[in-house]
């Protein structure tokens, strides 16, 4: 986990740029890295909590593998319910449809 500062964010595009002692030069993010319901954007200048990984993508050494708004560390991060992490790191949901008893109309 990497505390950092998001540098620019392009919405129109869904990417942007987070910096951080840990990624120099910058960390590509793309929005599905984004770790919130609802759109998926972040803002220039907000403080993220991230995950990344190397190499990275578009020049840039690093890319986001999950970034969550706020600090973890501290509790302000915003909180994403309804979400579970499976056993390799990332984020699962189901659905279960349960139709109850129906009884058919066909036609014969």
């Amino acid at each position: 986990m990497t505390f950092g500062t998001v540098r620019e964010w392009h919405t129109d595009e869904g990417w942007g740029v987070i910096d951080s002692t840990d990624t120099p030069g910058g960390c590509w993010a793309h929005f599905s890295a984004v770790v919130m319901p609802g759109y998926h954007t972040l803002s220039s200048g907000s403080q993220v909590d991230f995950d990344w990984r190397s190499p990275g993508q578009d020049g840039f050494n690093f890319t986001a593998t999950q970034v969550w708004i706020g600090d973890r560390t501290n509790g302000t991060v915003d909180p994403v319910e309804g979400f579970q992490r499976d056993n390799a790191g990332a984020y699962n949901s189901s659905v279960r449809i349960n139709p109850g008893n129906r009884t058919s109309r066909r036609k014969r």
